[in-house]
């Protein structure tokens, strides 16, 4: 992290403490302030920008456990971008599922 400039007296000369800048010029006191978190990018298997309430297809069969298969072609429409290793979170048929990003496309 740089040192910003001191916002009363405008002088680079500030001090660093743990959770606060100190100007050793003229004394002034401010609190560190966190960098925005940068908003979270997912893209699909083709590299496209996948966002909130975008219809999705998937791109190949995907083994859900047992004997069953979402098969590819399988379309879901406003999906929800989620935290986590699953990204997507949808409905396809009535059924939800946790979809990752790399086995689907943009529709």
């Amino acid at each position: 992290m740089t040192k910003p400039a001191c916002p009363a007296c405008t002088l680079e000369d500030v001090l660093a403490h743990s959770d606060h800048w100190e100007c050793s010029t003229c004394g002034h006191e401010w609190p560190k302030e966190e960098a925005p978190e940068a908003a979270r990018v997912v893209k699909d298997a083709h590299g496209n920008v996948l966002a909130e309430g975008d219809s999705i297809t998937v791109i190949k069969d995907l083994k859900l456990g047992g004997a069953q298969v979402l098969k590819a072609g399988s379309k879901a429409k406003n999906i929800r971008l989620v935290d986590g290793d699953h990204e997507i979170d949808c409905k396809i048929d009535g059924i939800a599922f946790a979809l990752k990003a790399c086995f689907v496309k943009k529709a």
